[in-house]
């Protein structure tokens, strides 16, 4: 089987999370974290996370009572707040793909500050990988890092998503290969 990225020995990804101030077109990012991260690509072995960055952001509207009672992030948190974007942009350009639990959503969000997003393979950890398949009832993050036995810090806090998302795709499968393996197959 050859992977996507059969021209090179090593690849470069960046995992991306975002935590909003809701679900529509309308909403937008209040924190953002991106960890980039080399692997084999001829086994989905990941080897090193290279970067990490994690931010708040003051959006243009406040966030919800409700969206809070999800996220824990409030109005204050994220008063006068802004995102590296320099150091966000470096790392996207770095990597070759970019890889969320939940792709479509994190995409939507990104793009509005980070437009080149458009232009890099995005896979999705969610969608990409057979979980039922596999045996698993849900295909959600927190289900499935249960089920694994990856523990976690704070819950829908976007650094911690990307480390236990991270955590989650080198555990292996019954063929004894990494679960980023599937998400790197050429179809």
């Amino acid at each position: 089987m050859t992977t996507i990225f059969s021209q090179t020995k090593e690849g470069a990804a960046a995992f991306i999370d975002v935590e909003t101030t809701g679900l529509s077109n309308q909403d937008e990012i209040v924190e953002l974290a991106i960890s980039l991260f080399q692997f084999d690509t001829d086994t989905g072995q990941i080897l090193k996370v290279e970067d990490s960055y994690s931010g708040l952001r003051e959006p243009s509207i406040k966030i919800p009572p409700q969206v809070i009672d999800i996220h824990g992030i409030t109005n204050q948190d994220v008063k006068n707040e802004k995102l590296n974007k320099e150091q966000i942009a470096k790392m996207i350009d770095e990597a070759q793909v970019l890889i969320a639990h939940n792709a479509q959503f994190d995409k939507r969000f990104v793009r509005q500050l980070f437009p080149q997003v458009d232009d890099k393979l995005w896979l999705c950890s969610m969608r990409g990988i057979n979980w039922k398949g596999k045996g698993f009832d849900s295909k959600g993050l927190e289900y499935l890092i249960k089920k694994h036995n990856i523990s976690k810090m704070q819950t829908h806090r976007a650094q911690d998503d990307v480390d236990v998302a991270i955590k989650l795709l080198k555990q292996k499968n019954k063929k004894g290969q990494p679960y980023f393996y599937e998400l790197i197959q050429k179809d």
